[in-house]
């Protein structure tokens, strides 16, 4: 399944200081951003639904995260 967030990642710093994090807590999963968009897209492909998980992470690094 995709998962869609609007973030407020709007550029590449902010992505390496949570990349490490989500590889880290989704092993099995692909991500990326979309610094081009205006909600600064993150999207997860997933086996499993990892919604509440993600929105937990990214509060808690200090990121807005809202899904889609």
């Amino acid at each position: 399944m995709v998962l869609v967030f609007k973030t407020n990642i709007d550029t590449v710093s902010k992505v390496k200081r949570i990349s490490a994090k989500l590889n880290k807590l989704f092993p099995k999963s692909k991500w990326n951003f979309d610094l081009e968009d205006c909600d600064n897209i993150l999207r997860f492909e997933s086996d499993i639904d990892i919604v509440k998980e993600v929105m937990i992470l990214m509060k808690i690094t200090g990121f807005e995260c809202e899904a889609l």
